[in-house]
């Protein structure tokens, strides 16, 4: 695995494999990596010829209170990790190779990019979807890969792409989970023993939304709120952001019952946010249309 500092090195070993041919996979990352951002990097390697992960903790995305100083950092057991896993090229350049001069420029979705985690993140997205620009524009990759724990980052990023005509694949991979259910994150670390056997209650509520879909519950307000009545009986936990929308636009609905729901949640397990969330309603859309 050749470890890259700098744009213009990458430029010119990716430059290589494009003369030779070979399709490029892309995985962006911030580091501190877990088996949830290994399978993103198996995905990239089996369906590519040659395979790039970044890491790079983009302080642009990380708001005014936010953790950016603490965010975990280990390069050097993240590299072990990619060197293992066969990556071609890791690049981890610095914030000045990045942003040797202050961003005037912004890419933004404020229509996805507002609502939900954003409500509680302003300006958040933005910065996803700038330095995510930038780092396409320097890899030039044919498909770029990321989990689906982060849904909205996804459906932001493939309309990014679809707006911008940007010439790359956008790779929605399945959440990667813990043996209890909860979604792999850097952001575990943060949480003490008790706070982390008090997390399963994130996904234990995707689980309590599909009971009560199978239920017949058809108002997706009255799910929202009892989702947080659920989550709230954990002491430690505080829920932020508990949603149901369209899986694509991200709207509000007015039923549940005809159409698949995105169920998304962000809650407060102590001071560290988790991001999880769960698509249902699938089963009885299959069966309509099979019937």
């Amino acid at each position: 695995m050749r470890t890259i500092r700098k744009i213009a090195e990458l430029r010119d070993q990716l430059g290589a494999y494009r003369r030779d041919g070979k399709t490029i996979g892309f995985v962006p990352t911030m580091g501190f990596l877990h088996v949830g951002h290994m399978e993103l990097v198996r995905r990239a390697r089996a369906e590519n010829e040659a395979s790039v992960v970044s890491i790079f903790v983009n302080p642009l995305q990380f708001g005014a209170n936010e953790d950016l100083a603490k965010y975990p950092r280990d390069l050097t057991r993240d590299s072990a990790m990619l060197e293992a896993a066969g990556v071609d090229i890791l690049f981890a350049p610095d914030v000045s190779e990045m942003y040797p001069e202050p961003m005037l420029t912004v890419v933004d979705v404020p229509a996805l990019g507002n609502q939900l985690e954003g409500e509680v993140r302003p300006g958040h997205f933005a910065g996803v979807a700038t330095v995510v620009t930038k780092l396409f524009n320097l890899v030039q990759p044919d498909r770029a890969y990321f989990g689906e724990k982060d849904y909205q980052q996804v459906a932001l990023i493939k309309r990014m792409v679809r707006d911008l005509a940007q010439p790359v694949r956008v790779v929605a991979v399945p959440t990667v989970r813990e043996t209890d259910g909860l979604a792999c994150s850097s952001r575990n670390v943060y949480l003490s023993e008790r706070e982390r056997a008090a997390a399963i209650v994130v996904p234990n509520a995707l689980a309590q939304a599909e009971r009560l879909y199978a239920k017949g519950c058809d108002s997706p307000e009255e799910l929202e709120a009892s989702l947080r009545q659920f989550i709230a009986m954990e002491p430690l936990a505080t829920p932020e952001v508990v949603a149901v929308r369209h899986p694509e636009t991200l709207e509000r609905l007015s039923s549940l019952q005809s159409a698949p729901a995105l169920v998304a949640l962000f809650v407060r397990v102590g001071t560290t946010r988790l991001l999880d969330n769960k698509i249902i309603g699938l089963k009885s859309v299959k069966n309509s249309r099979a019937a």
